[in-house]
């Protein structure tokens, strides 16, 4: 692990990520306004009880993605946009390049934004897999596991 990288650490679910979030939300509110359909928690602070790094991940859902090729480099403090090809393609998923195509802005180790396109499977499939793990303890917990397993081979690959 180099100095400059943050040593990975999977800990049980914090009662601020929630708060967090919706403080985060409501300045992404306040700067997008009718740009973002909607503003979500995602990812595994999002999910009660499920251990998780500390960082915060945020979806954007907006009508068209170009809308967000307007929004300036730096969101909100600390937030800036990063390049990214687009999103992880599920297996037997659909590889239309459009249907993962994504916005990204990011405190690299402490804030995600996701910027997706209402409808698109990389919008819905965040969302899905938040509410079964928020619908299934028992899921959430072997996910959690997993997650602590893995981070414990990778100190500081904070894609875990």
């Amino acid at each position: 692990m180099t100095s400059a990288a943050r040593r990975l650490v999977i800990s049980d679910h914090q009662p601020t990520w929630p708060v967090r979030f919706r403080e985060l939300a409501r300045s992404l509110r306040e700067r997008l306004g009718d740009d973002a359909l909607r503003i979500d928690h995602i990812g595994s602070t999002s999910v009660p009880g499920l251990a998780a790094k500390d960082l915060i991940d945020i979806q954007v859902t907006v009508a068209e993605l170009v809308v967000s090729d307007a929004w300036p480099d730096e969101l909100l403090p600390g937030l800036h946009r990063r390049s990214v090809r687009g999103d992880h393609i599920p297996a037997a998923s659909s590889v239309d390049p459009a249907d993962w195509s994504k916005r990204y802005w990011s405190d690299p180790q402490a804030v995600h934004v996701h910027v997706r396109e209402e409808g698109r499977p990389n919008q819905q499939y965040p969302l899905l897999f938040r509410d079964y793990l928020r619908a299934d303890p028992l899921a959430a917990g072997s996910y959690g596991s997993l997650k602590r397993a893995l981070a414990a081979t990778v100190e500081d690959d904070w894609d875990v």
